[in-house]
Order: C-alpha cells, then structure tokens, then sequence
C-alpha cells in the first residue's frame, strides 16, 4: 500500500487521479496563519457542512492551533493527539484506506510535513424515517421496521436487547459497493459452529457488488438449489430481537430494510408475528387453520384433476354429474382449464403487487371478476375450476410470508403436471419426493422439519401450539441448568 507522503503535494496529486470526472468529491486546500498547508477532501451530499465549518476550518483558520494541558507547536502534533473537535476521529497512514474513508463519507484532513491523516466521521447523507413495515404488518405488536441505514436498524435492536451479550461483528462485501455486514448474535445463545461458518461465508463471497441481502441469501445457504429458502427475511426488528433470544443469528446489509435470520425451519415461514401478541389459546386455533390452508394451496388443484378426470368413483354420484354437467361444454381437458385459470390467477397477482398502490388491488379483484365471468359464460372454463382456483388463491394469502408462498406456488404447478398424467398415482410420488426433499434439508445443520423430523419434544410445543410465556421460560431455564 502507498503510504501517506510528507509533501502534500504529492497526496493532493494522487487523490485529484484517484477522484477525476467525480464532481461531487471536494478538494479543497488553505493555508493558516503560519503559512502550514492544509488540504480537506470529502463528498459533497455524504457530510455534514455546517459540522465541518464549525469544528474544522473555523478553529483553524481563525482561532489557530487548539491548545490544551500540553501546547501544541504544529499541525502534526494536533494529528498524533487527534485533537479535534468532533466526537469520532481516527488517523490513517495509507493512500488507500483514505480513499475507502472518503467514499464512505467521511473527512480526510491532510497537513504539509505530516505522514499522516486525520479522518473525521461526519457523515450526513439523507435517510428515511422509521416507518410501519408494509410486507409484514400486524394488528398488535410494534410499529417500527427497519430502514436502508444500518446504523439505524442496529439501534433499533440495542433498543430491545439492552445487554452486553448482545455482539456485532463488521464485515465489508463486495469489491466495488464495499457494503457493510453485521453479524449479530447473543454471546453463549448462538451456536459457535455456525458463527465460524458464517465468518468464512462472508468473508470468501467474491462479488463486485452487494445492493440487497438477497445477494448474500444465496452465497449463504447450504443448498442454493432448493425452492425453499435456508434463511428468513425480515424487515420487523421486534422478530429479529426474538430470534436472538431464541439463540438465532441475524445479518444486517447497509442499504436494505430487510434482516436475514438463520437457520430455520420451514415451520418459521408459516409463524406470523402477531401469533405471539394474541393468547395462546387463540394461536392454537389460528396455526391449525393456516397449515390445513397451506396444504390446500398447493394440492387442491392436483387433488380435483385426479377425481374428476381418473378417479370419479371417489366422488359422491351427485357431486359428480353436477361436475360432468357444468364441463359438458368445455372444450379443453380438465388438467388444462385447471392450468390456465392457476396461470391467469398468478399473471393477475404479479400485476397487482408491481402496479401502484391505488391500483394494484383495484386491477387483481376487478380482472379476476371479469375474466373468470367472461370465461364461464364463453364456455371456456366451466364453473368448478373457478371454485377450486379462488379457493387455492385464498388459501395461499393464508401464509403470513410472501416469500414463504412461492415454493408452494412452484410445487402446484408440478404437482398439477404429475397428477394430470399418472392420478393420484403421480400425486403420491409428488409429496413423496417432496418429503424426501425436505428431509434431507438443512439450514446451517438445523434439520428444515425439525422438530418434527427428528422429533424434539421440547422444541415442538412452538410449532403448532404457543406455550404461555411462563411455561416456555421455566422450560428455558431447566434445560439451560442440566
């Protein structure tokens, strides 16, 4: 690395290099009373102005050297103490390190005779406010979700886990956005194993830029390859600061609302927020009706194409002369009806959740009326295929997580295929290799159906039934004693 040179001079020259064609970065030189030269370079947008001519070129120029216990004789002897006015500086000896300073936002005072420079953290860039989380709302429970700024999003957990257990380790991704990552966990709750997995895993991502934790979702998980993802998202601090104290561990990007959570299970993409605000007795209830719910979105297609086309004994003779009637003007097999209702049915959802607000909801209802109506009355879709596609759609809003539905979105339609052609012959092989799958599957050497898949007593009373608090604590306690 280049060291910081005594000729200011030959700093400013390297920097002008480093930032030509960047109008926004400021280099700005001044001579003080002593005829010293100084040179000051920040980004302009990135820094606080007012904060740098109060507490730099102000004193300097106009008051001189600050003099404290000791006199100081030159600019250099203020840079070997750090003496300056402003709450967080550090000095740097390298060329480089004071380019990734600058970029970051901060303040790089430099001095003639002086190999070294004074950064001053003045960061001052616009910011959104805290703001309820849109992607995860509840009826009861905290308002506050995260936001782009990290400094932010690590506060708003220090806010709800004041303990000193509570650690966040720094890491930078990406060669060319340099992103901030912290990894937060609670000393003795986390497991060590995945901790120093996590470490290696960031610190061996080879990317030219990180904008999302999505890009970090991927270079993380076990198996990148399986529809169902190894690590939770979420933009809710009031559940990272719970799976914390569960012995989880977080990742925070810069720039992004959205916290990653690993490892989970795939019971964690099926749990809502507001299942711990309500009674337990209530939740109970709740969870049941939300996995029956999300079974049905994913085969109720599948099941009505194998008996109506392959098993029709199955079915009561009225309900099925009801059915054969309704298709007797069809002209598709049931398997393609099914398939272009579940193909319309999706096409209106993407449209909804990427139009405007105003508009999204006001296109997915008015287009699923007019569409479905119209395609009845054509006689290209008869009308039980409606039924069984609204039901599924209603089935799978069900599930608390947006990203929790696609892979069962992805699973209908390949369980609409197999069963379309083999029955439920097909139909079984499907959830068979499903099983399979998620069998096998791990998140971070967490089973993904455990506890169910090993069975874990102790830790299956969270899945489908909420243990009162006081129980769940005791319960804590003693395992954490033996």
């Amino acid at each position: 690395m280049n060291e910081i040179s005594r000729k200011i001079e030959v700093n400013e020259a390297y920097l002008r290099e480093q930032f030509s064609d960047c109008s926004d970065v400021v280099i700005r030189s001044f001579q003080l009373k002593d005829e010293t030269k100084l040179l000051l370079v920040y980004i302009d947008g990135m820094t606080r102005l007012q904060s740098i001519e109060d507490n730099v070129l102000k004193p300097l120029i106009f008051s001189g050297l600050p003099q404290g216990m000791d006199r100081i004789q030159s600019l250099a002897g203020m840079f070997s103490q750090e003496w300056i006015p402003l709450t967080d500086v550090k000095t740097d000896c390298t060329l480089e390190n004071l380019v990734q300073h600058i970029l970051q936002g901060s303040l790089a005072i430099l001095v003639d005779d002086a190999a070294t420079a004074l950064i001053a953290q003045v960061q001052g860039y616009e910011t959104r406010g805290i703001q309820e989380p849109k992607k995860e709302a509840t009826l009861r429970g905290s308002k506050e979700g995260f936001v782009e700024n990290i400094r932010t999003n690590t506060t708003l957990i220090r806010r709800r886990i004041v303990h000193s257990r509570l650690k966040m380790e720094s890491f930078t991704v990406g060669t060319y956005t340099q992103t901030e990552v912290v990894v937060t966990y609670l000393k003795e709750l986390a497991d060590e194993k995945v901790l120093a997995e996590i470490r290696d895993k960031l610190s061996s991502i080879k990317l030219e830029g990180v904008l999302d934790s999505a890009y970090l979702e991927e270079c993380l998980e076990n198996n990148s390859f399986s529809i169902f993802s190894q690590i939770q998202n979420t933009e809710r601090p009031d559940i990272v600061a719970a799976s914390l104290l569960e012995g989880k561990i977080t990742l925070l990007t810069n720039g992004t609302p959205f916290a990653l959570i690993l490892p989970v299970t795939l019971w964690s993409g099926l749990q809502s927020a507001d299942d711990y605000f309500e009674r337990f007795i209530f939740v109970f209830l709740t969870r049941i009706i939300r996995y029956i719910l999300t079974f049905v979105s994913f085969t109720l297609p599948a099941i009505y194409v194998a008996l109506s086309t392959f098993h029709p004994e199955m079915v009561p003779s009225s309900l099925m002369i009801g059915i054969a009637t309704a298709r007797e003007n069809s002209p598709f097999p049931t398997v393609i009806e099914v398939f272009l209702m579940m193909f319309i049915f999706d096409g209106l959802q993407e449209a909804g959740v990427h139009l405007p607000n105003q508009l999204g909801p006001v296109v997915s209802i008015i287009g699923a009326l007019v569409i479905g109506q119209a395609a009845v009355e054509a006689g290209i879709i008869s009308t039980p295929i409606i039924i069984v596609i609204s039901l599924t759609g209603v089935a799978a809003y069900t599930i608390p997580r947006y990203s929790a539905t696609l892979p069962f979105r992805f699973i209908r339609y390949l369980l609409l295929f197999i069963t379309g052609w083999l029955g439920f012959v097909g139909f079984a092989f499907g959830i068979i290799f499903l099983l399979i799958h998620l069998v096998t599957l791990e998140s971070f050497g967490t089973p993904f159906l455990s506890p169910l898949a090993p069975f874990d007593a102790k830790r299956f009373k969270d899945v489908i039934v909420r243990y009162p608090y006081r129980f769940k604590n005791a319960q804590n306690k003693k395992g954490r004693q033996t």
